[in-house]
């Protein structure tokens, strides 16, 4: 009896000649599947060993356990505060299963092993090294402010923390997001690294005021280096200790859900940080127990370790961390980090004008097992939980369920349009503008897969980059932002601004995300502390102050953000179906197009407007201007107004007077 196409191949006739490689990976995980329920019942079971590694009370046998997996090593010696750091006094023993074990009565340790003091694991390696190390499976990492050396903690609090997110669902936000991506360290105006307490009191209230309906958190997990951005990872299951406790980090979540937050863990799995002394890298002594040898499991442009996504200890390293983050400390999903370079061995360093690229031996066919697993046992745990991919290649299927034949991944980050975006503010003078370009950049992806559409985010915030408001407007931003004067270069910066934000946001995806301060054109990049600043905090900080005072046009940009996201939420737009071109004209640069029952009309022209210009609206009826990006409020020039009202003529035209860089959004009245 043949098997019933998967679904993909039924939807994609052009994919029909990779129907192979398509069922392969199918069946690849279906076998993957097949074997982890031998084991252990389910994929939800399979991804505990968090429960079982690390160090835990055992109410039994009433003392901690401390487990380590480190297959190849010769000896490990648990050590801290509890024992005077004494390298020899407490080995390891393995056993039945070959991993490292060590129990502690509490009788005897209860005044000793306690909350809040330091611990390390000895390891004498199988290449003869004998080094001070942190568990892998630990919980808590702090550094030591004088001699910045990291050490592992207990952390044992009294009272665990009692959440009050019960009633809290983040199916809104999976079926639209609306996406904040911010950083817990940079989000204060101060010079210094802000914490979750900070973040919970003093921005979660600006997001949920700006409409957004999820926040993306960067820089969770532990990272020695803070200028990674929180990229380098050396501790996958200690929330960061520099931005404050894991209670503070749960109450941080707890009060978004409160305020109808859903929260997303920018996780990275892509890499780990190579240090020896903070990482997993070395770790039992061997140069292949989390990481693959030699020049496979090294990434040189990142200068970090690549996972080995075939092997089964791997898989239940990571498996289990994406389901302690989920249930510890109540995430609603993941953007996965270098989803390409993943997927690749290349890491997406090559040219994809062939279909044949996502199907080749340059493809990692363990890594795309690993999304499908991943995304499996995140719905499982958390059916409405969000998954995102930053993935930048163009794999088919991608963001299609895995029963169809996919990676099972939610969304996709579309990550042309801010490189669009980019390239044509660098290289184009506003008369070179392309609409044909604009509307293909911003159209163009898969029908049945999910994309987050977003002009901007923390990669082109990045010091060595410009944001788009500073692409815009560059110095004058430091000196003509008032209300009070006049300024060309900030007039058509402002404008574009907000037309950049609007277009992508209505025209790009079935999401939208935005970084932390660019609702209101934060003026400068993004630079952490380093050698090279002379470790300052100048740009590693966000300056509200700009957008709280009433005389800067700082605020006209964010008012017309909130007012965007609002209409977006009132309208549904990006559930609803991509839009439908009304209009275009590459000579006048005018562009029109709807989408969710609203009319957009968009002038990018430098310097013409037009009257009594005709545009074709899909049905005959009266039209009105619901919104226009040329009121005062919005920094514009009072151009428009909004009480006319528009009846279509006998072609189903309406006629409207478009001023140059300006959007106008029209509904519908009878």
């Amino acid at each position: 009896m043949s098997q019933k196409p998967l679904q993909i191949l039924s939807d994609e006739a052009w994919l029909e000649p990779f129907a192979p490689a398509i069922n392969r990976r199918f069946e690849q995980f279906q076998s993957a599947i097949r074997t982890i329920n031998d084991y252990s019942g389910s994929i939800l079971e399979f991804a505990r060993m968090h429960e079982y590694y690390g160090i835990h009370f055992d109410k039994i046998r009433n003392g901690w356990i401390y487990r380590e997996w480190a297959p190849a090593a010769k000896a490990l010696f648990l050590m801290g505060d509890f024992n005077w750091w004494d390298r020899n006094s407490h080995p390891l023993k393995r056993n039945h299963r070959g991993d490292w074990e060590i129990f502690l009565p509490f009788d005897h340790y209860q005044h000793t092993f306690i909350h809040g003091s330091k611990i390390k694991v000895r390891v004498i390696g199988a290449n003869d090294t004998d080094l001070d190390r942190i568990p892998a499976y630990l919980r808590r990492v702090i550094q030591d402010e004088k001699t910045h050396d990291f050490a592992g903690q207990l952390w044992f609090p009294k009272n665990e923390f009692a959440w009050t997110d019960q009633h809290f669902s983040s199916k809104k936000a999976a079926k639209m997001p609306l996406i904040y991506e911010c950083h817990v360290g940079m989000a204060q105006e101060k010079l210094g690294v802000g914490t979750y307490k900070e973040f919970e009191e003093l921005i979660l209230p600006r997001i949920k005021a700006g409409g957004y309906n999820a926040i993306q958190m960067m820089a969770v997990m532990e990272h020695p280096y803070y200028g990674s951005f929180g990229y380098h990872v050396s501790n996958f299951f200690a929330p960061s200790s520099r931005f404050g406790t894991p209670e503070e980090l749960k109450s941080l979540i707890n009060t978004a859900h409160e305020m109808g937050i859903a929260v997303i863990m920018d996780i990275v799995h892509s890499h780990a940080v190579k240090n020896v002394l903070e990482g997993l890298n070395e770790f039992d002594g061997s140069a292949d127990q989390y990481f693959h040898p030699g020049a496979r499991g090294y990434h040189e442009g990142w200068d970090s370790k690549l996972f080995n996504y075939g092997k089964w200890e791997v898989q239940q390293f990571l498996l289990s961390n994406i389901r302690y983050w989920l249930e510890e400390f109540h995430f609603d999903g993941f953007r996965f980090d270098g989803a390409t370079s993943m997927l690749y061995h290349h890491h997406g360093h090559v040219s994809f004008d062939s279909a044949d690229k996502y199907f080749d031996a340059g493809v990692d066919e363990e890594a795309v097992l690993y999304f499908q697993l991943a995304n499996t046992l995140i719905h499982g745990l958390k059916p409405a939980a969000i998954s995102i991919a930053e993935e930048v290649s163009g794999m088919p299927g991608l963001s299609r369920r895995v029963d169809e034949g996919g990676l099972g991944f939610n969304f996709r980050l579309a990550m042309g349009i801010p490189d669009f975006w980019i390239k044509t503010l660098k290289h184009k003078l506003d008369e070179q503008w392309d609409m044909f370009e604009l509307w293909h950049e911003l159209t163009n992806r898969p029908k049945l897969e999910k994309s987050i559409a977003y002009a901007e985010s923390h990669d082109q915030a990045l010091v060595g980059d410009k944001s788009i408001a500073f692409w815009l407007m560059d110095k004058e931003m430091y000196f003509s932002m008032s209300v009070l004067e006049q300024n060309l270069v900030v007039d058509r910066g402002i404008a574009l601004h907000k037309l950049i934000r609007m277009i992508t946001l209505t025209l790009g995806g079935e999401g939208y995300l935005n970084f932390i301060g660019n609702e209101f054109g934060h003026p400068e990049w993004v630079d952490f502390p380093r050698l090279g600043n002379d470790w300052s905090y100048q740009y590693a900080r966000r300056q509200w102050s700009l957008v709280d005072t009433p005389h800067l046009r700082y605020r006209q940009l964010d008012a017309w953000d909130k007012v965007m996201i609002h209409l977006t939420t009132e309208h549904q737009l990006l559930s609803a179906p991509p839009a439908e071109q009304l209009f275009l004209d590459p000579d006048k640069k005018i562009l029109a197009y709807t989408r969710g029952g609203l009319i957009f009309v968009f002038s990018f022209h430098p310097t013409e407007s037009y009257f009594g210009f005709p545009i074709r609206m899909p049905e005959a009826g009266t039209y009105h201007i619901l919104l226009n990006s040329d009121e005062k409020i919005y920094g514009g020039f009072e151009r428009l107004d909004k009480s006319i009202a528009y009846p279509t003529d006998k072609d189903k035209q309406v006629h409207l007077y478009v001023p140059n860089r300006v959007v106008m959004v029209m509904e519908r009245k009878n």
